[in-house]
């Protein structure tokens, strides 16, 4: 006979803890902090592709020299030119890091280092390989990622970091940083978006942008953006109004309470979704991309501020603090 089936012997049962103790191990921080591994490691792919060996790579990068000051220019323009002399080299080891980044931050005992190097390589793309987004060149676009879509891999290093300063925050965003910071940051990100959709340049070139990701994307994709860029084309305007409504909605919505903040984050959620659309799905299948663009990014951002839900007391942390006939002693 079985002891757990002995008289006068009980089973022995596990702690209420025990099953939860698997599922704790990877919480919401770590999911997300998995999906950004996903993202680098899919930017390794992409850089990867045929098309990034040629000559045509250091080319693009050269072009977010124009309109830059000349101290933001030279560096760009030097790089482009000492990666078209090294291609292959220069190329594959620009894809390796990224591939190592991802593989980093989804394995735990790196994921610190690698969340820390992701944060500086992405500020040395960000100049060298975006020109800073267009920003100070007057020609940042949404549709095009403004205002850098590299950028935004460092501020989601910075709030995924594996830190509990704040273990109470009410979104994930906030463990590491604080809620202080972690709110500046979403502030920064949505508000200078907002303004960038009402610049006269970018809110001009707006429909234009998006129509001249059409070419080399899937037919379905081609036609949307292709009417999507016409649309805008001629609503520029009012278009640019609208978007930057909502930017500024959803900047200032993480300030309000769980309600309201968690309508902000759906409508962050929402307006990613459309970005990437116009973006043409960051032309993933065109062979001519080194990175999604920034909506798949803009989704992960908004997540880390979902509310979390109230954390209920547990039976065993009622009865430490309740007398024989459950008042409190």
């Amino acid at each position: 006979m079985s002891e757990s089936l002995a008289v006068g012997r009980a089973a022995p049962q596990p702690s209420a803890a025990e099953p939860r103790a698997g599922r704790a191990k990877l919480d919401a921080r770590r999911k997300l902090q998995l999906a950004l591994g996903t993202i680098w490691l899919f930017d390794g792919i992409l850089q990867y592709q045929p098309s990034m060996f040629t000559k045509a790579f250091p080319q693009m990068l050269g072009d977010s020299a124009r309109g830059n000051p000349a101290v933001v220019a030279a560096p760009i323009t030097w790089s482009a030119g000492f990666i078209g002399h090294h291609l292959a080299v220069t190329n594959a080891v620009f894809a390796t890091i990224q591939v190592v980044l991802g593989l980093g931050i989804a394995w735990r005992p790196t994921v610190r280092l690698a969340l820390a190097a992701s944060a500086a390589w992405s500020l040395g793309v960000w100049w060298l390989g975006e020109g800073l987004g267009g920003v100070l060149a007057g020609t940042a676009s949404l549709a095009g990622g403004a205002p850098g879509a590299v950028i935004l891999y460092a501020v989601l290093a910075v709030l995924l970091w594996p830190a509990d300063r704040d273990r109470s925050a009410p979104f994930e965003a906030a463990r590491a940083v604080g809620r202080g910071m972690a709110r500046g940051l979403w502030l920064v990100v949505w508000g200078s978006m907002a303004v960038l959709a009402l610049l006269p340049a970018a809110r001009a070139a707006l429909g234009g942008a998006i129509k001249d990701m059409a070419p080399g994307e899937p037919a379905w994709l081609g036609w949307a953006d292709s009417r999507l860029g016409a649309l805008l084309g001629q609503h520029g305007l009012l278009a640019s109004i609208v978007l930057a409504a909502a930017l500024v909605l959803i900047a200032a919505g993480v300030f309000l309470p769980a309600r309201g903040a968690r309508a902000a984050v759906v409508l962050a959620l929402l307006a990613a979704a459309a970005l990437w659309l116009a973006q043409g799905l960051g032309g993933i299948f065109t062979g001519m991309t080194t990175d999604p663009d920034s909506g798949p990014l803009l989704a992960l951002l908004a997540l880390s501020f979902w509310p979390r839900a109230a954390t209920p007391a547990t039976p065993a942390a009622s009865a430490t603090t309740a007398g024989p006939t459950g008042s409190l002693t």
